[in-house]
């Protein structure tokens, strides 16, 4: 299942449980796991894309590994709420991860990585460690905002 309702998204895990956020970029994919009772996202690391195979096979076992449940695909919508090729991209990686059978969240990450890098500057990480943990900090951010959401879906 592939959505972008929270609500339904919430009834397809009517158990909790680990959940994964994603943020899919042309070079690189953040990844992001939380807790799960869904009260807080981290960044995990980024991944290097190569081939969708090989990303995959990482994915996969990073969802083996961790109990995964659910998967939040960073959506990156226009600012007037439109979708661009980037968004395509993102529901094209949804698709190829559809025979996973985990429910799937596609979630707006407008301003999510430029959030990430104001909280890193404050933090006073350094331009070359910002560059190497980016995404996989917009991930976490990408997934809080689901979880926050989640929490106020009915059941």
């Amino acid at each position: 299942m592939i959505t972008t309702a929270i609500g339904e998204f919430r009834a397809a895990l009517s158990e909790g449980g680990v959940l994964m956020g994603l943020d899919p970029g042309t070079k690189t994919i953040g990844i992001a796991l939380c807790d799960a009772g869904w009260r807080f996202a981290s960044p995990s690391h980024t991944l290097n894309r190569r081939k969708f195979a090989q990303d995959k096979a990482e994915i996969v076992g990073i969802i083996a590994q961790r109990s995964v449940r659910g998967i939040v695909i960073g959506l990156p919508l226009n600012m007037d709420g439109s979708e661009s090729p980037r968004s395509q991209a993102a529901r094209a990686m949804a698709r190829n991860l559809a025979d996973l059978a985990l429910p799937t969240l596609l979630w707006d990450e407008r301003w999510t990585t430029q959030a990430a890098e104001r909280a890193m500057i404050a933090q006073d990480m350094s331009r070359a460690k910002r560059a190497e943990r980016i995404d996989a900090h917009a991930a976490a951010l990408i997934l809080q905002g689901a979880i926050d959401a989640l929490a106020g879906a009915a059941f």
